[in-house]
């Protein structure tokens, strides 16, 4: 007996109504992006190794796809690494390839490449999947699509107001209330590390205090202990991790911190131009929130990170995230070309939607009427009316087969098809069809223009 197929841990199938449920999110979104003038690119699902390896930290490059060249790939393997079992200088003689990590350092390189035929500032949006070998729960997929949108070409602090507006926007139109824009900035974990004298540990600072919500307050100081970060230097920022209070409360206890970090007090000033553009044009439904450990742990951001939260009720890690990245294009040699974007989770967005019962129920619509098949005389006689149907843009079909009338009848139900006509030769005859309401049971004959009008 045939083995039963199965697909690879932490990927999905979609029914049809999951696929629905998806597409809704996904036009939600694309439509806010165009309406903040954003275009859109597609990139290839796998990219050359060395564009995506080292951009993302160590833990980074763990989780990423490597493709195994085609042919007789251990023709040209590193033997000396095979013998030794080495498997980072192996992959690299065996494998050219990778799957995108994300969509934002495949953006870099897109408009490194194409830089001479873009005008900038340049707005994209990209609606692509991604994958990570990552471990799968709840939430957490090794295959997922995300939705990005980025500006390069700008140091404008005015493009972070508008992601956060467009976060809002878009939360907003999926009627999702509740949503946490947190926010923080790169300058500002850059002063803690200044302050504490540990501006040599910056990434294993921000990688470790990335972990705050997964591992507590003490698996954060553990790990940094552990990287060598002393306890002298985590007692004087001992004030971050307990930190509580208004916006304004927050940047005030910041200010006493980083009082001796240039660096910190420039992340302090522009955390502060976002509140008050913000405030003067108050988010609809989304809550913007100061959160001092929110690192993300991506190397690249330089100024302003932001991260989403679903709502206190919904049991789910971060919908969305981004932040600014002052020059990732430069690690492909076009320096100097500040960019900031954002995303969202489109799979975890789905689940937050899902469990609150927040999607409409016109979503997963589907055919709106079925003509019973009774033979070849009748099935012709509905296919023309079908086809009319159609031109009008009413979702209609024809059963294929002759089948019994239970079964094609059962067959509208489970597909929850709202109306089906009966036409047998009798209503050839008078040229007419028998209309019946699935909900109700009613049942009449009509004429083709009036089933036209009572369809619509």
């Amino acid at each position: 007996m045939a083995q039963k197929p199965s697909i690879p841990k932490g990927t999905r199938d979609f029914s049809p109504a999951e696929v629905a449920k998806r597409t809704y999110i996904i036009n939600s979104i694309k439509s806010q992006f165009e309406k903040f003038g954003f275009q859109p690119i597609e990139t290839p699902s796998f990219e050359n190794s060395e564009t995506l390896m080292g951009k993302y930290g160590e833990e980074g490059d763990r989780l990423i796809f490597k493709i195994l060249n085609s042919g007789d790939f251990l023709n040209k393997a590193d033997n000396k690494a095979l013998e030794e079992k080495d498997s980072l200088k192996l992959t690299a003689s065996i494998s050219e390839k990778a799957l995108r990590y994300d969509l934002t350092v495949p953006f870099a390189r897109y408009v490194v490449q194409h830089q001479s035929e873009l005008e900038f500032p340049f707005k994209r949006y990209q609606i692509q999947p991604v994958w990570r070998a990552d471990r799968p729960q709840k939430g957490r997929f090794r295959e997922f699509f995300q939705c990005d949108a980025d500006v390069v070409g700008s140091h404008s602090l005015w493009q972070e107001v508008e992601f956060i507006q467009l976060y809002d926007a878009v939360f907003s139109s999926l009627k999702l209330e509740g949503v946490s824009i947190k926010i923080n900035n790169r300058k500002i974990l850059s002063g803690f590390a200044e302050v504490i004298g540990e501006q040599e540990k910056l990434i294993d600072f921000t990688v470790a205090l990335d972990k705050l919500d997964k591992i507590g307050e003490q698996g954060v100081k553990n790990e940094m202990l552990e990287k060598g970060i002393s306890a002298e230097a985590l007692k004087k920022i001992q004030p971050i991790f307990g930190l509580k209070g208004s916006f304004t409360e927050k940047i005030e206890i910041l200010n006493q911190i980083l009082i001796s970090s240039e660096v910190g007090k420039k992340g302090i000033e522009e955390l502060q131009f976002l509140q008050n553009a913000i405030s003067e044009m108050p988010l609809k439904t989304a809550i913007l929130d100061l959160d001092v450990t929110l690192a993300r742990g991506l190397n690249y951001y330089t100024g302003a990170i932001l991260e989403v939260s679903a709502p206190e009720n919904v049991n789910m890690g971060s919908i969305g995230g981004g932040g600014r990245y002052d020059d990732l294009t430069g690690i492909f040699g076009l320096k100097n070309m500040s960019g900031v974007g954002i995303s969202f989770g489109l799979d975890r967005i789905y689940l937050v939607l899902e469990e609150l019962g927040l999607f409409p129920k016109t979503v997963t619509s589907t055919t709106k009427v079925l003509f019973i098949n009774f033979g070849e005389e009748e099935a012709l006689y509905g296919l023309k009316a079908v086809q009319k149907l159609r031109n009008q843009g009413i979702a209609a079909e024809l059963y294929p087969d002759s089948a019994k009338m239970k079964k094609q009848m059962n067959y509208a139900h489970k597909r929850e098809i709202p109306f089906v006509v009966l036409a047998g030769p009798e209503e050839i005859k008078f040229q007419v069809y028998g209309l019946k309401n699935m909900v109700s049971g009613e049942q009449e004959k009509v004429t083709l223009d009036i089933l036209m009008e009572l369809l619509k």
